[in-house]
């Protein structure tokens, strides 16, 4: 089955973007803001929101006017966006291969949009052609995705000193191989998009800061419960935390606060995110 392993990856890592739900899009508000601005779902349109996560492009496009539809690889993702979003259609499908249109029968989609939820594919060019078959003619597709792991702190910051004690330590992908920087190469990203038939392709880039300090506190705690709730953290919690004892983890905790507290900015922890903004239309 396509993309199993990652089917598997977001069973395990959708209680953490759940229940850190309130905290993603209060830090990633710039990147959400970016995507709307290019796609401006509005009435009389049907958005595709792949990987629709907890549903935060669905509830901004649902409250535009337009007919929404998220697809997710993970049940836990897609309950929650339900739950957020009764409004629209939610499927737990992998949108690399199901047929779109017949999992949510209707008109062609006129938008498809994702914040951070396409670089996960193991066939990524199989994948956009896919959502283009379910798209109309002149139809746009938007979506942000990371840039490379020495512009994102976002992968390091704190979760690196979890991920030195780990035995063995997790290892990064390989350079275009699926996972969260799997398009870091804007010229192999637009490759893949051409060769999946998408025209009027560009990639350009967003710097914008991620703010922890949106709610009034220096963001350390909430930084902290995203990072355990992570792949390193979780993988810390079950091998390592054991292995330590209560007290040296606490510790262990500790030295990772003390880090996330060394890079606040005026009193709150913020710190650089690079992603690219992706424009495409179908051209058929």
């Amino acid at each position: 089955m396509a993309n199993e392993s990652m089917r598997q990856n977001w069973a395990e890592s959708a209680a953490g973007w759940v229940a850190n739900e309130a905290v993603f899009d209060a830090v990633f508000t710039p990147v959400t803001g970016a995507i709307l601005e290019s796609a401006r779902p509005e009435k009389g349109l049907r958005v595709l929101d792949v990987g629709c996560g907890t549903g935060t492009l669905l509830a901004k496009s649902t409250a535009a006017g337009a007919e929404a539809v998220g697809v997710d690889i993970s049940e836990g993702m897609a309950a929650a966006a339900r739950e957020r979003v009764p409004e629209a259609t939610v499927l737990v499908a992998d949108a690399q291969t199901a047929d779109l249109l017949r999992e949510a029968p209707g008109s062609p989609f006129d938008r498809v949009v994702s914040r951070f939820g396409v670089m996960f594919f193991e066939d990524s060019q199989a994948a956009f052609a896919n959502l283009r078959r379910a798209t109309a003619p002149g139809a746009r597709m938007v979506f942000a995705c990371w840039r490379s792991l020495d512009e994102n702190p976002m992968f390091s910051l704190g979760s690196a000193r979890l991920a030195e004690r780990l035995d063995p330590k997790p290892e990064s992908p390989a350079e275009g191989e699926p996972g969260p920087v799997a398009f870091a190469d804007s010229g192999r990203l637009g490759s893949l998009l051409e060769g999946a038939g998408w025209g009027e392709v560009r990639i350009d880039p967003l710097d914008f800061t991620c703010d922890y300090g949106f709610n009034g506190t220096d963001g350390v705690e909430e930084r902290l419960g995203q990072i355990l709730s992570g792949g390193v953290g979780r993988l810390a919690q079950e091998q390592l935390r054991p292995r330590v004892g209560a007290d040296e983890w606490e510790s262990l905790l500790d030295e990772v606060r003390e880090e996330l507290r060394r890079n606040r900015v005026d009193g709150a922890l913020r710190f650089p995110g690079a992603v690219w903004i992706v424009n495409a239309v179908n051209p058929a």
